[in-house]
């Protein structure tokens, strides 16, 4: 498979095909080439999808770590030409398993959680804030590794985000789309 030759707009079929090592998500037929995470990162990551997936066993939902594509956007019917946005979320929480096929997910997910970098701060905090509101994502973490914190966002009833908590690295943070599931930010901000 190829990378991506410059070009103005980009969908999902080009996507399909990019060389699978390639980190690239598209917005809006934008693409955004992707850093590797760091070590720092990975363990964050990690830890988080270790104590989700521990929850979720047995259960209807599951937790997806990157790379994992999510057309946020895809409706029912949809071509791959059709779709010019499909993000890599660092994590990924999916209720509805009709929403899961073999590349990744197809419409918006219960749950998303970004781990920022400084290469992604801005972008997760505006960009994609803003993309998981209008796609109807429930609740998105947004965590950071230099204040070793956790700010959630739920989704409310007119469709718009509002902080709901800010979690510091002693405190158990609740998952509010999942019943009964917490996270010990201890064990997340560890090292």
């Amino acid at each position: 498979m190829a990378s991506p030759a410059k070009q103005e707009r980009y969908t999902f079929a080009d996507v399909l095909t990019w060389d699978e090592s390639d980190r690239i998500e598209i917005i809006n037929g934008e693409a955004f080439m992707m850093a590797p995470p760091s070590s720092r990162h990975q363990e964050i990551s990690m830890e988080l999808t270790r104590q989700l997936a521990n929850f979720l066993e047995g259960k209807k939902c599951k937790v997806y770590a990157a790379p994992f594509g999510v057309r946020l956007f895809e409706q029912e019917g949809d071509r791959p030409e059709d779709i010019d946005t499909m993000v890599e979320p660092d994590i990924t929480v999916v209720c509805d398993m009709d929403k899961i096929d073999k590349q990744g997910c197809k419409g918006a997910p219960d749950m998303i959680v970004e781990i920022l970098s400084p290469s992604t701060r801005r972008h997760d905090r505006l960009v994609k804030l803003n993309l998981y509101q209008k796609a109807g994502v429930r609740e998105y973490w947004i965590v950071d590794p230099d204040m070793r914190s956790v700010q959630v966002f739920l989704l409310d009833n007119s469709g718009s985000f509002h902080i709901h908590e800010d979690y510091g690295q002693e405190d158990i943070a609740k998952v509010n789309v999942l019943e009964g599931c917490f996270v010990e930010l201890s064990k997340v901000f560890s090292k």
